[in-house]
């Protein structure tokens, strides 16, 4: 019988190094053995979050496990017995209440975007927007409200010249690896966006489950609004205050309060936020450097900055921010107390940091611009590339014994989703408008555990989002219904690493449900691996490893 794991789950199961893997193993002598690492609730003693960008989950996952596999395409064949999701039936497909303003009256369905579609504009993902788009619950006004005509140029269907193009959907021919992935270990189809808004709430509430506190900002508030108690929440994107890589000109705000990086820091464990672009001292094949650092994909043919300031949610906060971009002292000193990189680093800085032995125990990631899948600049294409390359790497790891990656995202880009999450926290601001003009529900904002007067401007929560557990202690092909949003992330490392502790102060940490629902314990533990091709998403090998 599968055991979940839980904060009663207090005896650590002690692992085997993978020195007899079928995998090419990159067994390191200097590695930290699981004995001397700080003690946790779980199994896991290093967790990766990979946070990607602006992915709702009907536009990766509305018709999973069923693949259209059109010829020419990375062909994906669901497993007998694989479970459901709370996808896009029938009757939302054939008869959607979602109307497009370009056909009058006409109605829009969900459509398959092609893998010959792979790029597309961005869709309008702000804050009162998404919420319009919702219509009370209806969500019936998505192209009315967040909608953006293609590219892609190509047709059928029409809808992609409209802003019906919002309705677009990718399956498993387009985003393979992740319907793989979900095959072999876990997913959640009840995540959401903790609030509504686009990247810098979904970021901040990644890391404190709060977005109201502003104690600074700078040349304007066009992302923040009044919280109603003389302060601001942070409702759009503008980047933090004193980053080097900061637009000179543009809104800039600091944040207060605590993150998880400051509950870690207090308890002497290992971590860094790792972004791409982050290290100013790189210059890229294209001849560009610093600040200014940039990729062209292939894919979109757009070049992006690889450095994003405002997808860097720690640089909001004084205590954890690195605003020079100071580097740290070695590989080995990547995440440990004292580095001067103040846990803040290069993507590459992470994979350098674990091949010298030096495995953080929290670990964020976030690929540089071109590779993040936010659509407009990035793709699922290029997305899938940095995913497996990373996975690919952690699973060929003698550490993948005691590991989990979380693989998450910052908000739904204003993609249709057709399912309303439970509002579990109200607003009532001229940017509000879910229930009615300038209202998120009537009730007064109230998150469990916080003293009367709660910030306004935090109405959530939003969109449904894609959440992925990939571990040798995620279930194989199990679809967790158990309903979560962006906080619950750091719920998890409260409760496995810090004694439950919580950020609080308006967190939605206190009432989060934990991601170990996707996570289990069994009493024969196998080390599952499965390495997909970076290119396709196709499985190229799978596994088990006994201890």
């Amino acid at each position: 019988m599968r055991q979940l794991l839980s904060a009663t789950l207090m005896a650590v199961l002690v692992v085997a190094p993978l020195m007899d893997s079928p995998l090419a193993v990159a067994a390191n002598p200097k590695a930290v053995q699981t004995a001397d690492l700080p003690p946790t609730i779980t199994p896991i003693k290093h967790l990766v979050v990979i946070f990607q960008e602006n992915v709702s989950f009907d536009h990766y996952f509305g018709t999973y496990p069923n693949a259209t596999n059109p010829p020419g395409e990375p062909r994906f064949v669901a497993a007998a017995g694989t479970p459901s999701v709370n996808g896009l039936n029938n009757a939302l497909l054939t008869a959607n209440p979602n109307l497009n303003p370009a056909n009058g009256a006409g109605a829009t369905n969900p459509f398959r975007l092609d893998l010959s579609q792979a790029a597309t504009n961005d869709q309008d993902h702000d804050y009162t927007p998404e919420q319009l788009a919702f219509d009370g619950g209806v969500m019936d006004l998505f192209p009315v409200n967040t909608g953006t005509a293609g590219p892609p140029p190509s047709a059928p269907p029409q809808q992609v010249l409209t802003t019906g193009l919002v309705m677009g959907y990718y399956d498993g021919n387009t985003v393979t690896a992740l319907w793989n992935y979900a095959q072999n270990f876990a997913m959640n189809d009840n995540s959401y966006n903790t609030t509504f808004g686009p990247s810098t709430p979904g970021a901040l509430n990644l890391v404190a489950g709060q977005t109201n506190g502003v104690v600074q900002n700078l040349n304007g508030t066009g992302a923040l609004i009044g919280d109603g108690n003389g302060g601001y929440s942070v409702i759009g994107d503008a980047d933090p205050l004193n980053d080097v890589c900061s637009t000179p000109t543009g809104e800039v705000f600091q944040m207060g309060g605590r993150n998880i990086g400051d509950m870690l820091n207090a308890a002497g464990i290992s971590w860094g936020f790792f972004e791409g672009g982050f290290d100013l001292t790189i210059t890229n094949p294209n001849g560009t450097m610093g600040c200014k650092r940039s990729t062209k994909s292939l894919i979109t043919g757009v070049t992006k900055a690889d450095y994003i300031p405002h997808h860097q949610p720690f640089q909001y906060y004084a205590s954890t921010a690195n605003p020079t971009h100071v580097r740290p002292t070695s590989p080995m000193t990547v995440g440990q107390p004292g580095d001067p990189g103040n846990h803040q680093y290069d993507s590459h800085d992470f994979f350098d940091a674990v091949n010298a032995g030096n495995f953080p125990a929290v670990s964020f990631l976030k690929a540089p611009g071109y590779q993040d899948g936010h659509a407009g600049y990035s793709d699922p294409i290029d997305e899938q590339k940095f995913i497996v390359d990373t996975l690919n790497f952690l699973q060929q790891r003698s550490e993948w014994a005691s590991t989990a990656v979380v693989i998450s995202y910052d908000d739904s880009d204003g993609w249709y989703d057709h399912q309303l999450g439970q509002i579990v926290n109200t607003s009532q601001t001229n940017a509000d408008g879910l229930t009615a003009p300038g209202q998120c529900g009537s009730a007064a904002p109230q998150l469990a555990g916080i003293s009367a007067g709660h910030a306004q401007g935090r109405c959530g929560y939003g969109p449904r989002l894609p959440l992925l557990v990939i571990s040798p202690y995620a279930p194989q092909n199990f679809v967790d219904h158990t309903m979560t949003d962006q906080s619950s992330i750091i719920r998890f490392i409260e409760d496995n690493w810090l004694n439950s502790q919580r950020v609080g102060n308006g967190s939605f940490d206190v009432i989060a449900n934990s991601i170990a629902s996707m996570l289990t314990v069994k009493n024969n533990t196998c080390f599952r691996y499965v390495l997909l091709d970076d290119n396709t998403g196709l499985v190229t090998q799978r596994g088990c490893v006994h201890p």
